[in-house]
């Protein structure tokens, strides 16, 4: 279980987590939502080690993850797929997801890893020597995607993963991390798309300006009324 406890973030001046609290239990989809700016991104990059906190605590499985160096936090089991892909333009799409396994020296599971990758994601293998930067931007989400679980991550950590995808796409997507989770992968989610997120989600939190202001099963943020008005229009 991932434990997040009064968790502080600041920018220069600027407080961009105000003390939030959160849980991500073990094998389950537990998302984030909120408007931009409101700490999402912060958190996962806190988590990962990218972002330095101010006060607080961020426990993996019992042991204190802050001030971690980031290849002991994936090697811990936490890998992130970044909003924006950040795939590797003038790689192949195979070369990619070799780097994803880049702290493991077990190079027969690695391939069996890189052909479970392509069993969730076949465009992948169709397009394996292809470059990573001609690919569709929905193909460089998946190999964003497939990059991430080639470390065999316990917890998955996406950071809007359907930004500026088609809707088929994204639907595409949301169905791929779905599969993940069934395959016993724990995911932390951060999504705009509150609608496609919250359905999915086991568990569910609102983030407004650094400070959580709700929580609950996704259910029970799809049905909230205050939710339905802020993020998912009237009528939902």
């Amino acid at each position: 279980m991932l434990k997040i406890e009064n968790l502080h973030v600041s920018y220069g001046g600027i407080q961009a987590l105000r003390g939030i609290s959160l849980e991500v239990p073990d094998g389950k989809i537990v998302t984030l939502i909120g408007a931009n700016g409101a700490g999402k991104s912060t958190t996962l990059r806190t988590i990962t080690g990218l972002v330095k906190a101010s006060s607080g605590s961020i426990q993996w499985n019992g042991g204190e993850l802050l001030g971690k160096p980031i290849d002991k936090i994936v090697g811990a089991g936490i890998a992130m797929s970044p909003e924006g892909r950040r795939v590797f333009a003038d790689m192949s799409v195979l070369e990619n997801l070799r780097i994803g396994a880049y702290l493991r020296k077990d190079k027969a599971e690695i391939e069996k890893d890189v052909q479970w990758v392509y069993s969730l994601f076949p465009r992948l293998e169709e397009r394996s020597w292809q470059l990573a930067g001609t690919l569709s931007g929905g193909e460089q989400q998946m190999l964003a995607v497939g990059r991430a679980l080639m470390s065999r991550p316990k917890l998955m950590m996406l950071d809007e993963p359907s930004l500026g995808l088609a809707p088929l796409v994204v639907q595409d997507i949301f169905s791929i991390i779905r599969e993940i989770n069934k395959q016993g992968v724990t995911v932390l989610l951060i999504e705009q798309n509150a609608n496609m997120a919250l359905k999915i989600a086991d568990l569910a939190y609102v983030l407004e300006t650094g400070n959580i202001t709700m929580s609950g099963t996704g259910a029970e943020l799809l049905a909230n009324e205050k939710v339905r008005e802020a993020y998912l229009g009237k009528n939902g």
